[in-house]
């Protein structure tokens, strides 16, 4: 949810506006352009669950199928994912037919338990990549850090391996500046492992944060952004290898009533390229029901590796470069929450097509919306 502030705010690090141009001005930027989209009704049910909450999506293209999970955290039905196909006719999105929906298990082999009366149990999924190598599923769970008079709720965000029955396999080995604390140290609620997306050989993965760590400053407001990282994660060993800096952009609007709710983080990341993702900026602010979504490019390739940094506050490091591809505002047409994005079909031209969803907080003011897009490279 954010604009490219550097030397002015952060004057200690090794980068400007014109070291930003060099890495990414000698490499062809993409465009995307709207092809199609739908919408799938709020009342939309599906094998008794309730569909709505879809955070992410992945593309299996072997099989032309389509994963999708849901960030219920139990509440309306038990954690799931769905499988579906999305019918295309001349390059349109036709129709989206759901095939399967499946239940996440935690290591037990339980059902994750309902937020409301058993939050220490519960999941919290946020996004989900297909990996065709080993016929099997990841996914983030956001966890959760609630101080209150009345209760306390600290569950570290996690990276979890399934198989198709949604039964678990593993996860991956968190490092320590994403444990919950009680102090203001590490993630902050609702503001950790949001996006997910394997390279192209499937041998490491990465995700994001989708706020700052509280010893790597503010969140973004709208003046400035603040500063997230991205973490790489070996597949094989399931440890952490790398972490990178990444500027969010300000907030887009100011939140009316002033002073209320606005936020803006990094909500879904696709891999693109050698050292490339496509990052996804979602801005939302009181008063406003759409959201600001942009797309950017973002290179790792000359980034620091901040693994070991204990903050990113006050360092001498470079950040991930980051060049503007889409601002969904310039479409002319309602964007709501998009938080997932997959590589889709090729399209008759042969090029590669790119799907959005958006999350609709299974509220009836919100939209779930499903976004077709032309990459023209």
């Amino acid at each position: 949810m954010r604009k490219l502030i550097f030397l002015a705010v952060f004057p200690a690090f090794l980068f400007s506006c014109s070291n930003l141009k060099q890495t990414t001005e000698n490499k062809a930027t993409p465009s995307l352009k709207l092809i199609s989209s739908i919408e799938i009704p709020f009342e939309e049910t599906f094998q008794n669950t309730k569909v709505g909450g879809l955070s992410g999506i992945d593309y299996d293209a072997k099989n032309d199928l389509y994963y999708l999970i849901c960030d219920d955290r139990s509440v309306f039905n038990d954690s799931r994912f769905y499988t579906a196909k999305i019918n295309l006719s001349e390059d349109k999105i036709k129709s989206i037919d759901f095939q399967n929906v499946t239940y996440l298990k935690d290591e037990i082999g339980n059902s994750y338990g309902n937020w409301n009366n058993s939050p220490t149990t519960s999941a919290d999924p946020e996004d989900m990549r297909y990996n065709p190598k080993t016929n099997s599923l990841i996914w983030s769970s956001e966890g959760a850090r609630v101080i209150t008079a009345e209760k306390e709720v600290l569950q570290n965000p996690s990276l979890n391996f399934m198989d198709l029955k949604g039964d678990f396999l593993g996860n991956v080995t968190v490092p320590e500046n994403l444990k919950m604390q009680q102090l203001e140290k590490g993630p902050r609620n609702n503001g950790t492992l949001e996006g997910i997306t394997f390279d192209k050989k499937y041998k490491n993965i990465y995700t994001n944060i989708e706020e700052p760590l509280f010893e790597d400053g503010e969140q973004a407001n709208t003046s400035k952004g603040g500063l997230i990282r991205f973490y790489q994660f070996d597949a094989k060993t399931k440890k952490n290898t790398a972490q990178f800096g990444y500027q969010l952009e300000p907030i887009a609007r100011e939140p009316n009533p002033k002073g209320t709710f606005a936020v803006n983080g990094v909500s879904a990341i696709q891999y693109y390229g050698k050292n490339q993702l496509l990052v996804v900026e979602r801005s939302y602010s009181t008063g406003t029901q759409a959201c600001t979504v942009k797309v950017f490019l973002c290179d790792l390739k000359k980034a620091t590796n901040v693994k070991n940094y204990p903050t990113l506050q006050n360092q001498k490091l470079e950040l991930t470069s980051k060049k503007l591809v889409l601002n969904m505002d310039d479409l002319g047409i309602f964007i709501d929450n998009i938080e997932g994005l997959t590589f889709g079909p090729k399209l008759a031209n042969g090029n590669p097509s790119i799907i959005f969803v958006s999350d609709n907080n299974f509220s009836d003011k919100q939209k779930t919306q499903v976004l077709m897009f032309e990459l023209v490279k």
